[in-house]
């Protein structure tokens, strides 16, 4: 059974002020199986966490439907909602109560009570390390701590449905690990999980991913089908006429590299190979040229038309 379905979502946002009417998302359809760990992959602005907030139920698409668990998320939210664990992007903690007194609010929101509710609690301080911060008031703490507190808060109830919106923001290197553990674990469980991301280390420890860019899924499935769509090596080459020399190399070679400023990228099978032949052929005009195998950027490169840097938008 699939755990989420979503199919034509378009969501726009109305004119405002001088604003005109955007659209954020474009036909957006998919489906994640039962624990599945599946990634939203793309740039800011892309339409990650427009997506997210429609999933989470915090409002409705303009067009499309979409089910969790088989209930509909834009007809009944009601019924959607006691099945997810939601971290967003930005904080929802109370920083006025204490540590302990934010994760005791939040489970009984969700129905815990009693020793089953002090348990979870001690083992969500236990898991996050906030133990010994368990009286502070949240608004003495710095970010990343913060960040914590807003994770063990959302998983507290084992949620059927883990939506995860940027989850890593704010968390340092340990902490980041300790949660991709714990999420690793919760799937081991049973547990469905479903993250936004623009980080391709993320991506690469999903299941799938969707690659979405401007508002619309570029590119769908296994992060390591996904750069085998690739056909072969990437090699970079910087040079200080781009323009001129890609034009040689596509008469030369019968292969158009991509033109990004001064930079110049090509796919290409056996590129240890190739190297040598464009470094003959083209004296002292390469500044520099590098070799690498196929990542999750190039993906997004592959089918966008764009580096993913280049896509970035303010979020």
């Amino acid at each position: 059974m699939n755990a989420v379905v979503v199919k034509g979502v378009i969501h726009e946002y109305p004119a405002k002020r001088k604003a005109p009417a955007r659209r954020a998302l474009n036909d957006v359809s998919f489906s994640v199986a039962e624990g599945e760990l599946f990634g939203l992959l793309g740039p800011n602005g892309g339409g990650k966490s427009t997506l997210f907030r429609i999933l989470a139920t915090s409002f409705a698409p303009t067009a499309g439907s979409a089910t969790i668990l088989g209930r509909d998320l834009i007809a009944a939210p009601a019924s959607v909602r006691p099945f997810l664990g939601v971290v967003f992007q930005y904080p929802s903690i109370d920083n006025k109560l204490t540590v302990r007194e934010n994760l005791v609010h939040g489970g009984r929101l969700y129905g815990l009570s009693g020793p089953t509710l002090a348990k979870r609690v001690d083992e969500m301080l236990g898991h996050y390390r906030l133990s010994a911060r368990a009286s502070d008031l949240c608004g003495t703490l710095s970010g990343g701590l913060r960040r914590r507190v807003e994770l063990a808060k959302s998983l507290l109830h084992k949620p059927k449905i883990i939506l995860l919106d940027e989850p890593s923001t704010g968390l340092d290197p340990a902490a980041r690990q300790d949660l991709w553990e714990h999420l690793m674990t919760l799937k081991a469980d049973g547990a469905t999980i479903l993250t936004t991301t623009h980080l391709m280390d993320e991506g690469d420890r999903c299941d799938r991913v969707a690659i979405l860019d401007q508002g619309k899924i570029v590119a769908l499935g296994a992060p390591s089908a996904l750069k085998a769509e690739i056909g072969g090596d990437v090699i970079t080459i910087e040079t200080d006429d781009a323009s001129g020399l890609r034009d040689e190399i596509t008469r030369r070679f019968g292969v158009t590299p991509q033109a990004f400023g001064s930079v110049l990228r090509l796919e290409r099978a056996a590129g240890h190979a190739f190297i040598p032949q464009l470094v003959e052929a083209f004296p002292g005009r390469l500044k520099t040229v590098s070799l690498s195998r196929p990542s999750l950027e190039d993906a997004f490169l592959h089918h966008a038309g764009r580096r993913f840097t280049d896509a970035q938008a303010p979020s």
